[in-house]
């Protein structure tokens, strides 16, 4: 049955979503906040400043207008960065159709979002901001997707975890395609955590294999050894906020999403840790706190440096022992070298 989908974020896996649904016949609108980006959709069918090289069907549009966007639709997804989630959500939760609960929203967006009391976790955050009805309905949707597999009708597993098992239904079968497999979970916190906390391993993964471009000694028995160890921390990142199913972490949303985000030849996350080795990309920030102030001078969005603030001051609170996902904060706050880091690594005082 042919529904009726806005999205908000027309960054590169918010239009893949947006291409898979409208190549499934549903009608798409996607909101952007750049007029360059919905001309380029709505003329030329092609984002061409996030997701160049894939043409977008007929069947979706896009609007600088959010609230147009977000009026009178059957489904509703969430895709703004973690930076701008709670504003972005607040400006449309008058519309009619999200005042009254009949929109069923379900969300992208990956990481956390500070708070007085400490980080916390995407869907948290939106219930503070949607209406009541919303309370336990919301849907994560998360697995191992690049955006321009997705966009290439590549098969993809995706996760939809939802304390309403009936929402989780109702956007599994939307989503649903000849390209799109989609599962139902539970663990809406499990979810979450291993969707924020994978882009932070993979920054420290892309640097190490930076690094191991010139030397000898790194190969593919490090890259597992730092992804099995980058799992054990997620998993204590997830234990210690509430994750309700181990067998998260071993499935889709956990191992899988961790080993695509680090290995992929797309992953933006994996890329700054390349550049932070190949392009000194950290020089002309002073810490961590100036580098999110002026995040947009990279030249695109790496979440995981964005995560890793906040996984740090989960570890401090939580008193969590987590060498890879703090050594990476030390390193992005210029208190510690690259190197230093590998070879405390190497000397087992990381691990």
């Amino acid at each position: 049955m042919k529904q009726s989908i806005g999205i908000l974020g027309a960054g590169a896996w918010g239009t893949a979503m947006a291409i898979s649904l409208a190549r499934s016949g549903h009608e798409v609108a996607l909101w952007a906040i750049e007029q360059d980006v919905v001309d380029s959709i709505n003329i030329r069918h092609e984002n061409t400043r996030y997701l160049p090289g894939f043409a977008t069907p007929e069947n979706l549009t896009a609007s600088t207008d959010k609230r147009a966007v977000a009026t009178n639709k059957n489904f509703l997804i969430v895709a703004s960065p973690s930076l701008y989630l709670e504003s972005t959500v607040r400006d449309i939760r008058d519309v009619p159709s999200i005042s009254d609960g009949s929109t069923c929203i379900g969300v992208l967006t990956k990481g956390f979002v500070p708070s007085p009391s400490g980080p916390r976790l995407i869907l948290d955050t939106l219930e503070s901001v949607l209406p009541e009805s919303y309370h336990k309905g919301l849907v994560y949707i998360a697995g191992p997707s690049h955006a321009e597999e997705v966009a290439m009708g590549k098969l993809t597993g995706l996760i939809a975890a939802s304390e309403s098992p009936m929402n989780s239904i109702r956007f599994r079968e939307v989503l649903r395609s000849r390209g799109l497999l989609v599962y139902s979970s539970l663990d809406v916190i499990g979810v979450q955590v291993c969707a924020a906390a994978k882009n932070v391993v993979a920054v420290a993964f892309g640097m190490l294999d930076a690094i191991a471009e010139d030397s000898d000694a790194f190969g593919d028995n490090t890259d597992s050894l730092l992804l099995a160890a980058g799992l054990n921390e997620i998993q204590l990142i997830g234990r210690a906020m509430g994750a309700t199913h181990p067998e998260t972490f071993t499935s889709i949303s956990g191992v899988g999403d961790l080993d695509v985000t680090c290995r992929s030849k797309y992953g933006r996350n994996r890329r700054f840790g390349q550049d932070i080795i190949k392009k000194k990309m950290l020089e002309k920030f002073s810490g961590l706190d100036d580098l999110l102030s002026r995040i947009t001078e990279i030249g695109y969005l790496p979440e995981g440096a964005v995560a890793c603030k906040y996984v740090h001051e989960l570890s401090l609170a939580q008193n969590l022992k987590l060498p890879i996902c703090n050594g990476l904060f030390a390193i992005l706050n210029k208190e510690k070298e690259p190197q230093q880091f590998i070879e405390q690594l190497l000397n087992g005082e990381q691990i």
